[in-house]
């Protein structure tokens, strides 16, 4: 499923700003280059289910930004969330990358993935998924994008 919605995003979504899905055709696609029906399933409900977030939205994402706050993980987040995606997840909002609500969708999203643990580069790629799918995002995304992908270790003397 994880490879699923990867697959999704680089091929389908990224770069676009508006796409029509013909599930069945997509479905189609996914299967003929050999992902599982269930898979395919599965992926395209955790999308579907991402999307009612712009439904539910009612004010701009930053609304939120000056709270504070620690989040305490349940045993099952725990489980599925190791220490470094934990301590990913809050270096991120130290940054100002992500918001209370921003965080908490990420959380969700992951929650609902059919994956026993998360390592820090596939939270990587749900977190950018959310930011890109989220209205009031766009400008968070490109920061958190330009951050993962144009990063230059450099030795500063």
């Amino acid at each position: 499923m994880f490879d699923i919605l990867i697959y999704l995003f680089e091929n389908y979504v990224h770069g676009e700003s508006k796409i029509a899905i013909d599930y069945d055709s997509l479905t189609n696609d996914l299967s003929d280059i050999g992902f599982q029906q269930k898979d395919i399933y599965d992926a395209l409900r955790w999308l579907k289910n991402l999307s009612s977030y712009k439904k539910n939205i009612i004010s701009p994402m930053n609304s939120l930004s000056n709270q504070i706050s620690i989040r305490i993980y349940t045993l099952e987040e725990s489980f599925k969330l190791n220490s470094d995606c934990r301590g990913f997840i809050l270096f991120l909002e130290q940054l100002e990358i992500l918001k209370l609500d921003t965080r908490e969708m990420i959380i969700e999203r992951i929650m609902d993935l059919d994956v026993n643990e998360l390592n820090i580069e596939d939270l990587k790629w749900i977190i950018l998924i959310v930011l890109f799918n989220v209205p009031g995002c766009k400008e968070i995304y490109h920061k958190l994008e330009n951050l993962l992908f144009n990063f230059q270790s450099e030795i500063i003397h």
